[in-house]
């Protein structure tokens, strides 16, 4: 999982609720202080909420990019659901428009700030598991994108050393509470300190997952189909952005990913599976670097 430095956002973000058509998001939404070049949508991974993003926030708000960084249904902050076929990868990815939709409709969404982005203004990023729902999002309807990253986020399934992990988590999930399993992953893997000096953090973002939601999640990451020809075919600019190694899906296959879909590939030195934590000033750059090539919303 990603080990956010802190769960307190920088001055130029806001923890709020992005009301949808499909319900309502926590999100942390950072702005500039200039007009906005234009707005990211950010959707996290696998045991991940929001704050996977905080250390992103103040050097892309800075570079002139309002962020939206989201819970996903059932995640941190956002409310669950009530069984595992509604987290689907087609009802997760339907989410994703919904919350495109909420961002580009041009009323204020009652605290002031409007939400326009203009048609087609939103640049998705996806990390990880977030990267295969936000790939569903652009298969389903690529209109409100103006580009889509795919971070630390393979062309298929995991490898099967992770499939193993996430079913034994998925299977641990069925029988014990979150707490009995957090004790457990604390045991075999501590987590970093977060900003609270002993992981307090971590620990209330994980007991408030809803755990349908990581077990019928840890299954799509084990079966997830190649669909890297069918977004290719989908004509939207890519980037392919990783660590310069990852233990849930090989590095050459994001190589290999960027390629068919002729997509710009970066590769961030000194981190693994989450630049975004690892390497945030850099990975920040990297992402800026490719908004920039596009007009300015």
């Amino acid at each position: 999982m990603s080990r956010p430095p802190t769960f307190t956002p920088p001055a130029c973000a806001t923890a709020r609720v992005l009301h949808t058509e499909r319900g309502d998001f926590a999100v942390l939404d950072a702005v500039p202080t200039t007009p906005a070049r234009a707005t990211a949508l950010l959707l996290p991974g696998y045991t991940g909420s929001k704050e996977d993003f905080i250390a992103l926030l103040e050097p892309l708000s800075a570079a002139g990019y309002r962020v939206i960084a989201v819970d996903g249904r059932g995640q941190y902050e956002s409310e669950g659901a009530d069984r595992q076929e509604q987290y689907a990868q087609g009802e997760l990815a339907r989410d994703v428009l919904a919350q495109a939709a909420a961002l580009t409709d041009s009323e204020s969404d009652g605290d002031g700030r409007g939400e326009g982005t203009g048609e087609g203004g939103l640049h998705l990023l996806g990390h990880s598991l977030g990267g295969q729902i936000a790939r569903a999002a652009v298969l389903l309807d690529a209109t409100p994108f103006r580009s889509l990253t795919l971070m630390s986020s393979g062309p298929a399934e995991v490898v099967a050393s992770q499939r193993e992990k996430v079913k034994m988590l998925s299977d641990a999930l069925s029988v014990l509470s979150m707490d009995e399993v957090w004790q457990a992953m604390q045991a075999l893997d501590p987590p970093q300190d977060a900003d609270t000096g002993d992981g307090e953090d971590m620990r209330r973002r994980w007991m408030r997952h809803d755990p349908a939601q990581l077990i019928a999640t840890g299954a799509q990451l084990g079966v997830e189909p190649d669909r890297v020809d069918e977004l290719a075919a989908v004509g939207l600019p890519v980037h392919v952005l990783s660590g310069e190694r990852d233990d849930v899906w090989p590095v050459e296959l994001f190589d290999a990913m960027a390629r068919r879909l002729d997509a710009r590939r970066t590769t961030i030195a000194g981190a693994e599976h989450s630049p975004n934590t690892a390497r945030p000033q850099k990975t920040a750059k990297a992402l800026a670097t490719f908004w920039d090539t596009f007009p300015v919303a």
